[in-house]
């Protein structure tokens, strides 16, 4: 281990300490939706001080041209990437990227603005390092996504966005609700997400079903190819589907030539988990995520490339905690990778954690 690499790791384990000592236990008193807002507010606020968003900026962000990924078309100054979910409106990205982020996902955006379910709506797991989270793609519609994407982004920054539908939409109406996301979006965001996977939309995952996926990505895939510049498109699932499911997903990705997979996004498993059964049962519905969510998406991650010979591109997402945790997805065959509910508990030096990780491997 070089001496630059060393020093970096006693420098990022005193942030780590600070965050998990002190930050940590303030932001845990607060309501989790709540100590969200508050955060990014916060990280906004400190970045507006020039000298001091420099610093920030320095001291997070790992340039190194190892770390550098050219995916359909697009060149990712790193591997790590801020999932979707995070930044529902597109009023934090331009903050998160001083945080070491290669790329970073907006959204679940959808036609109309909707208040999303009633909170509480987003729960901690502090025993299971995990979250639950029955949100409902809250938002505030495409038009106001389109005009926050429209303002000027940090340099080398890649923007996906992530679209569904309207919670009143019939399943049967629902790709006129992702193609009209699709078109306003397009100019302002570097590649697109279909998420059909969420839980928290009710009846959302059928449109996971071979037939109307096929439709839905067809349909899409038609409209983007009269575009001048077509625009890469991606597939997020969920890691409850089963091995035959993943088999129609592998066909319907070559079927329909999108670009790849995100795996995967929340569970509505319960399974193996240390958190009390009574708080689980007061917390109630919702997609879990975290480290419960792990050995999942890893799973899905192995079949989906090892099924497909390697054909698919897949970002990983789900429970990466750690630099190994990151490894461990791209082992299994992940291009790229993401986070959220890692931050929540290892801090902002994560990122720059894994980045450096993903170094010293290479």
């Amino acid at each position: 281990m070089s001496f630059a690499y060393s020093k970096f790791s006693i420098q990022n384990s005193k942030l780590q300490k600070v965050y998990k000592n002190l930050l940590k236990p303030l932001l845990f008193l607060m309501q989790a939706e709540k100590a969200h807002y508050f955060t990014v507010s916060m990280l906004k606020l400190t970045l507006a001080i020039p000298i001091v968003g420099q610093m920030f900026r320095a001291f997070y962000r790992v340039e190194d041209k190892r770390l550098e990924r050219e995916l359909f078309g697009l060149k990712f100054k790193n591997p790590v990437g801020l999932a979707a979910g995070f930044d529902k409106d597109g009023k934090a990205f331009r903050a998160m990227s001083a945080l070491g982020f290669g790329f970073v996902e907006v959204g679940t955006v959808t036609p109309i603005a909707q208040e999303g379910n009633p909170k509480p709506r987003l729960f901690r797991l502090p025993d299971d390092n995990g979250l639950i989270n029955r949100m409902g793609f809250n938002n505030a519609g495409m038009e106001a996504m389109t005009e926050r994407l429209k303002g000027k982004r940090p340099e080398g920054l890649i923007v996906g966005g992530n679209i569904g539908k309207n919670k009143l939409t019939p399943n049967d109406q629902a790709t006129e609700d992702y193609t009209k996301c699709f078109d306003a979006l397009f100019s302002y965001v570097d590649y697109f997400v279909v998420n059909v996977s969420s839980p928290n939309t009710p009846g959302l995952r059928e449109l996971q079903d071979k037939e109307p996926l096929t439709k839905l990505l067809a349909t899409l895939q038609t409209k983007n190819k009269q575009k001048p510049n077509p625009k890469p498109i991606l597939l997020k699932i969920a890691p409850d589907l089963t091995n035959e499911q993943l088999d129609d997903i592998i066909d319907i990705v070559a079927d329909t030539k999108i670009d790849g997979v995100i795996a995967t996004n929340t569970t509505i498993s319960r399974a193996e988990l240390k958190t009390k059964e009574a708080d689980i049962t007061a917390i109630g519905n919702g997609g879990l995520s975290g480290k419960p969510a792990k050995a999942r998406s890893t799973e899905v991650i192995r079949y989906l490339n090892e099924k497909s010979n390697g054909q698919i591109v897949i970002i990983g997402v789900g429970g990466i905690a750690s630099a190994e945790d990151a490894i461990e997805k791209i082992n299994a065959g992940a291009s790229l990778v993401q986070v959220y509910s890692g931050l929540v508990y290892e801090g902002p030096g994560l990122v720059k954690r894994i980045n450096k990780g993903l170094l010293n491997m290479s």
